[in-house]
């Protein structure tokens, strides 16, 4: 599976931004998806998550009622609605993949439980 995750940009606090991650390969073992965020001097972390087959989601506590996390199956694509964004959401934003199931939400924060990774998207918000 091959993950390319397009849509930062330099946007101000209060706007929005929708990120977009195409997937290509062998897209149907795909199980769940995610996307998390890297800011300066930060670690990894997670950001939302999503089961392929159900569109059952999560949200890291940051982002709960600001960002919405998405999937198009038939596009074989990932979304993430951001709204409201603030200076702290500044970071490179990635999409992952991962072929395995798993039913305690707070695996989704878990990177090592991802198989496929995409490149990463610059996401800045100015104050």
């Amino acid at each position: 599976v091959q993950l390319q995750a397009f849509g930062g940009g330099l946007v101000q606090a209060g706007d929005s931004l929708r990120l977009s991650c195409a997937a290509s390969g062998r897209t149907s073992a795909t199980a769940r998806m995610g996307w998390f965020r890297q800011g300066p001097g930060k670690e990894r972390a997670v950001v939302a998550g999503i089961s392929w087959s159900s569109g059952t989601t999560y949200y890291a506590d940051s982002v709960k009622g600001r960002f919405t996390i998405s999937r198009d199956n038939a596009k074989n694509t990932l979304y993430l609605q951001m709204n409201s964004l603030k200076p702290e959401d500044t970071a490179v934003y990635y999409c992952a993949a991962s072929l395995k199931n798993w039913y305690d939400s707070r695996s989704y924060g878990r990177s090592a439980l991802y198989d496929y990774w995409g490149q990463g998207t610059q996401v800045t918000v100015s104050s």
